[in-house]
């Protein structure tokens, strides 16, 4: 299963690119919001990418999907699980960034997620029904990029983690949200209910 690649820029195309590694060509898929991020690039530049996968007894041959984050990746396993979404389906829908696709499902925003390429009305309510409370962690991810806890708590370190090394946060601004949300509430015992109070003091913003 390949998961990541790195290599040389060797063609573009609308929607895919072939990447050349260790003198294979592969060709991948890229979401609209990943081909922004390959706009300056140019034929022999170096490139890496976290790739999904897809391949089935139905469909042999191999697609891969290319992500400029880990987190976008795993955003994008979740969103594969809604009825009705194959892989390149879903490619074609992420044509604005995993945290405001995220957002607008915590947000139960119906007439954003209907924007998307190739959703309408019927799977945008399936999609709600499926992963509105499981968003708050991508909605988390900065827009530019690529997620001090109390140190007794170690759910609060997995937290800040994630904040810095996925999410793309820095060390500060880390440490900033998970005391807030602490300090909202003291009684966390868990980083996925941290996750949850850190969401909310960023929404409420």
């Amino acid at each position: 299963m390949i998961a990541y690649l790195e290599g040389k820029l060797l063609k573009k195309e609308p929607d895919r690119i072939i990447l050349l590694t260790q003198q294979i060509g592969y060709e991948i898929f890229v979401p609209a919001v990943v081909r922004k991020n390959l706009e300056s690039k140019q034929i022999g530049d170096d490139i890496a990418l976290y790739i999904y996968h897809h391949q089935t007894e139905r469909q042999p041959k191999s697609t891969l999907i290319g992500f400029n984050l880990e987190i976008e990746r795993d955003f994008f396993r979740e969103f594969i699980t809604v009825e009705d979404i194959g892989p390149l389906k879903a490619a074609r829908a992420l044509s604005v960034s995993v945290r405001q696709i995220a957002r607008a499902i915590e947000e139960h925003d119906l007439g954003a997620l209907k924007k998307l390429k190739g959703i309408g009305s019927r799977t945008a309510k399936k999609i709600l029904a499926t992963l509105e409370g499981k968003m708050g962690k991508f909605a988390l991810i900065r827009e530019t990029g690529r997620t001090e806890p109390r140190p007794i708590k170690d759910f609060a370190q997995q937290v800040r983690e994630v904040l810095v090394n996925q999410l793309g946060h820095t060390p500060f601004e880390s440490k900033k949200m998970i005391s807030a949300a602490l300090k909202r509430n003291a009684e966390i015992s868990s980083a996925e209910a941290l996750f949850d109070e850190v969401y909310r003091g960023e929404i409420a913003k």
